[in-house]
């Protein structure tokens, strides 16, 4: 049994950890509020955006795009999103079990023909573990998105599809649904899907003017949709990086006040019968002495 020293000692452990899972949560809740305008203000942009490059692509039957040409898949990238830090629950591990799944279903090309864009150190770790090497180094954006940067990695993969250096440009991230959902998102980058869902967005068919024509304006069109999306699928991985994190130092903190009470009444009744005993052996020696 252990003594009340230990008990104690114990305690203080707790209340110390408990300090820093409550100091986390609550910095990454305040991440999480800074984080939620942008995508708020951003989801609704992307999505008027797309809208857009769908009525002009429903609106020309014979449009064709360079960045939707599918050709046989010989090399392969893959960007996947994670965190820097750990202690974010199953949040990292989700993007590296994905990651190895995709990368088994590319294996026939062999390694030599997969590139991975590791956006965090924790997916970069795993994939130097499966034998991948990530020229890149994306550590400094990982934690807080940059349209500028996103934007250049965007371009740089636009380009080397273009240049027929990639074949097919996969993305991992997750997207954030609210403060206790966050959902696991495997896409295609490249190429794009130029046929359209026509009720998705219920487009009425106006007979619109356009300058200077629809073929010039999609050219400018995709390659602005496409880097808006690698920037909002960034924003989306560190919304749900710092709720997964949030949920999990609550769930730690709630744990250790848990814990705590356990463990002061524990120490409590040990400190109660430790009194007791003392008492009784006081009243033993007092009725030893009297006869």
């Amino acid at each position: 049994m252990p003594s009340l020293k230990e008990i104690k000692n114990r305690i203080q452990s707790v209340r110390s950890t408990r300090k820093i899972t409550s100091a986390m949560m609550m910095i990454s809740s305040s991440k999480l509020r800074k984080i939620q305008k942008i995508i708020e203000n951003l989801y609704p942009y992307q999505q008027k955006l797309h809208q857009l490059m769908e009525l002009f692509v429903n609106s020309q039957n014979d449009f064709i795009s360079p960045f939707a040409q599918q050709q046989p898949i010989k090399r392969v990238a893959i960007v996947a999103f994670s965190s820097n830090t750990s202690l974010a629950g199953r949040f990292n591990d989700n993007v590296i079990n994905e990651l190895k799944s995709i990368v088994n279903t590319y294996l026939y090309l062999g390694k030599e023909n997969i590139e991975i864009y590791a956006i965090g150190d924790k997916v970069g770790e795993a994939a130097r573990k499966m034998g991948f090497e990530t020229l890149n180094n994306f550590r400094q954006i990982a934690d807080k998105p940059s349209y500028e940067a996103t934007q250049q990695l965007a371009s740089d993969l636009m380009d080397m599809f273009l240049k027929k250096k990639f074949d097919k440009v996969e993305l991992i991230y997750h997207h954030y649904k609210s403060k206790s959902s966050q959902e696991l998102v495997c896409e295609t980058f490249l190429p794009i899907t130029l046929n359209t869902d026509e009720d998705k967005w219920n487009v009425p068919e106006f007979d619109y003017i356009v300058e200077p024509d629809p073929q010039t304006i999609m050219n400018q069109l995709i390659p602005k949709t496409l880097r808006l999306k690698l920037y909002t699928a960034h924003a989306d991985s560190v919304s749900s990086e710092h709720a997964a994190r949030t949920i999990a130092m609550q769930t730690a903190t709630d744990n250790a006040d848990d814990l705590l009470d356990e463990l002061t009444l524990q120490y409590n009744k040990l400190r109660q019968q430790s009194i007791t005993n003392e008492l009784l052996d006081i009243i033993g020696g007092s009725f030893g002495r009297e006869g």
